[in-house]
């Protein structure tokens, strides 16, 4: 784990798709944004901070730049049913679409 407060942690993806892959997860436990309440995006606000914290560790994503993801239903290649970030960075990334 390479963070963690009271609303959520850090941790490498287990499949990662750049040098540089993190899940900023929350610890409650948020399916969808779009049904999510006014709390919940308060979360949601929580975990950019969160990203930007762990992009400020990491001198070659302040340096080059970094992606962040937020998949969203099956079609988008969310393959777990719980809201989480990805940072991407470390190398040169292709085009979202």
């Amino acid at each position: 784990m390479l963070f963690m407060d009271d609303l959520s942690f850090v941790i490498r993806d287990i499949n990662p798709v750049a040098p540089i892959h993190l899940l900023i997860i929350p610890i409650e436990h948020v399916t969808d944004i779009s049904t999510s309440s006014q709390d919940q995006f308060d979360l949601l606000s929580h975990l950019m901070m969160v990203a930007k914290r762990m992009v400020d560790r990491h001198k070659d994503l302040t340096d080059n730049g970094w992606r962040l993801v937020i998949n969203q239903g099956r079609f988008s290649g969310q393959e777990i049913p719980h809201l989480h970030l990805h940072i991407l960075g470390g190398q040169k990334l292709g085009p979202i679409a």
